[in-house]
């Protein structure tokens, strides 16, 4: 059963909004440090950012869809196809994550690794703001 934090709009998109802001202010380090040619400790950086997506925005996906989505679809059988698309949301950021892993161990850091940490947080942007319009703002549901 999901946590009430998850059911109120006011504290999801607080949720939401600390781990965003989280997510890019690590992504800035990352390029800062590779801007000033720190690539060892960019390489670092980078590692620890991609555990932050995974512990803590992937992790959060995954509490929606182990319980609250379910609840809100069982209370709101209309949020049914909001549901699906929300999944689908967390499900490109779990490829996404898994691309970034794949390529770090492969390639190391390259511009193409930022730009799919970028692309996490675009998607992840959006998500939010849908996921608190669709299934939390009382007047659209």
């Amino acid at each position: 059963m999901p946590g009430p934090a998850l059911k109120q709009l006011h504290a999801h998109h607080a949720i939401h909004q600390g781990a965003l802001t989280g997510a890019i202010q690590k992504t800035d380090e990352v390029k800062r440090l590779l801007k000033a040619g720190e690539d060892e400790v960019a390489k670092m950086a980078a590692d620890h950012l991609l555990d932050y997506w995974e512990t803590r925005i992937i992790a959060h996906a995954d509490a929606e869809e182990d319980g609250f989505y379910q609840e809100m679809v069982g209370l709101h059988p209309e949020l049914e196809r909001a549901v699906v698309q929300l999944t689908r949301d967390h499900d490109l950021l779990r490829t996404i994550a898994k691309d970034i892993r794949k390529m770090l161990s492969e390639q190391g850091l390259t511009r193409d690794v930022i730009q799919q940490f970028e692309a996490l947080i675009v998607v992840n942007d959006i998500h939010s703001r849908d996921e608190e319009r669709m299934l939390l703002d009382e007047p659209n549901r």
